[in-house]
């Protein structure tokens, strides 16, 4: 695999929003802290950011998909990722996978669920449903090793050993369970997972218990 390219966004507003999903790709060396991107624009710290989604990460394979069933032709950086990177794909990633580039180590955390910001930034209210059918979620990361990052650089992709591992399209699915099982929401809070899923999850699976 390879990284294709590193995002980096400014604070714009589209419509009444401000929002730094609008990102441009730099050649770097751009530097990658626990918190994310040097100089990359958090606006909604709500349900961005933090440290177990510091970093949002696109696949090359992806990005394809949008192209061959969409007739998008889309430049790295427009869905709000900082990483794209070349034959990877958010259907075969699980959370607690890792990526490997150079001296920094990111270990996969939680899907990226659409709102309407990225139908501003579409500049289509309806493509979020496109984008939520497609299961082509690209996914968080956490940052287990900072440090610089260059496009061009090999990325060296790690499994994680879990004997049955949550993907990030599994968990992308439970997010919109409006009834969920416990035996999910068990699955979903064994694995590495982001902490604001990790307190929605836990509070679905003790409203169960109730």
């Amino acid at each position: 695999m390879e990284l294709t390219s590193i995002n980096v966004g400014t604070a714009l507003r589209l419509g009444d929003t401000l929002t730094g999903i609008c990102k441009e790709p730099h050649p770097g060396p751009v530097e990658l802290t626990q918190l994310g991107l040097k100089d990359d624009a958090i606006c909604d710290e709500k349900y961005h950011g933090g440290v177990d989604q510091a970093i949002y990460i696109y696949g090359g394979t992806d990005y394809a998909y949008w192209k061959s069933e969409h007739d998008l032709d889309l430049e790295p950086g427009t869905f709000g990722d900082n990483l794209t990177i070349a034959q990877l794909s958010s259907l075969t990633v699980s959370v607690g996978d890792r990526l490997q580039i150079g001296g920094v180590l990111l270990e996969a955390t939680a899907p990226r669920i659409p709102c309407a910001t990225l139908g501003r930034r579409m500049d289509d209210p309806k493509f979020p449903v496109a984008f939520r059918r497609s299961q082509r979620c690209g996914f968080y990361c956490r940052v287990l090793n900072p440090g610089g990052l260059t496009a061009g650089s090999e990325v060296r992709y790690e499994p994680n050993n879990a004997e049955d591992p949550l993907s990030i399209v599994e968990m992308f699915e439970l997010y919109y369970e409006s009834n969920p099982t416990r035996e999910s929401l068990q699955k979903a809070l064994a694995a590495p997972i982001a902490v604001r899923d990790r307190e929605r999850f836990q509070t679905k699976l003790d409203n169960l218990r109730v």
